[in-house]
């Protein structure tokens, strides 16, 4: 890898845009391409096969089309169903959020027990209880369906969200009490959560359980990310002014340029549609 990097980012929607925010942070100087496959989501509902397939193709893009040496997928479906896939599609690094999130855990953890939150088709495919018990740790893990519709409503800081919050929490931490778990660490496993971070460690805060820690998977995944790029010999820093982003969507474009700017934390600027196919 020579120069200033350029790396692509892929989520099935577009809350992989803070994992996208958290990587400009830390590399406030280098290329950025984010595709947001919005045509063909939720990859949940999809069959492995059809998840690797879509996955593989926006990656493809990402590296044929627009140069990037190094791809982030910032979509843990994706990243629990494809990710081998995908790195057989291309000819350069890619990085997943899940396993960084666990890493994240396990160095967080004094106790050895994680909860993980994240939606139902992350849930079922156990992909955090493997990597958190390949580590060492025990996992419970716990779907909660309806706090992306509540992101993307924009109910971030809204009573009703603290309150679904604070019942998925408190059935999470009932069963992992049944099961003798002594949980220290939950883990955020959805790109929409960490726009719910503050509502999640108030709910936390304000149980009777010990001190909990969160980890957030979009900033575990960046930090990954930074270090990995780090090892990969003639990058550089400081080539460009300040940090460019260039965004893609599949469909609803201007749904995509309404919502983006919540989750990238600054305007997502003019979005343009891309034809992947059916």
């Amino acid at each position: 890898m020579s120069g200033v990097p350029t790396i692509g980012v892929f989520d099935s929607g577009f809350g992989g845009l803070t994992v996208l925010r958290a990587l400009t942070e830390r590399l406030p100087q280098a290329r950025f391409v984010f595709v947001g496959d919005t045509a063909r989501l939720p990859y949940g509902s999809k069959s492995r096969r059809t998840v690797a397939r879509y996955s593989a193709e926006s990656a493809q893009f990402l590296v044929r089309a627009q140069g990037a040496q190094f791809l982030v997928i910032a979509c843990n479906t994706a990243s629990a169903l494809a990710l081998d896939a995908i790195e057989d599609a291309v000819p350069v690094p890619v990085l997943g959020v899940i396993e960084p999130g666990a890493s994240a855990a396990r160095a967080a953890s004094q106790t050895g027990d994680v909860l993980v939150v994240a939606t139902e088709a992350t849930v079922q495919s156990h992909a955090y209880a493997a990597a958190c018990s390949a580590r060492g740790l025990r996992a419970l893990e716990k779907a909660c369906p309806l706090l992306v519709p509540l992101v993307e409503e924009g109910w971030t800081e809204h009573a009703v969200t603290e309150e679904v919050v604070r019942i998925y929490l408190d059935e999470l931490r009932a069963e992992a009490a049944a099961r003798g778990m002594v949980a220290d660490t939950l883990v955020l496993g959805c790109t929409h959560y960490p726009l719910l971070r503050p509502v999640i460690e108030r709910v936390l805060a304000s149980g009777d359980a010990g001190a909990v820690r969160v980890i957030d998977s979009a900033e575990s995944t960046a930090e990954a990310a930074v270090g990995l790029l780090h090892a990969q010999p003639g990058t550089r820093a400081g080539a460009i002014a300040e940090t460019e982003i260039r965004c893609f969507a599949t469909d609803s474009v201007e749904k995509f340029e309404r919502l983006g700017s919540r989750f990238l934390g600054r305007p997502v600027g003019k979005v343009e549609l891309l034809d992947l196919g059916g």
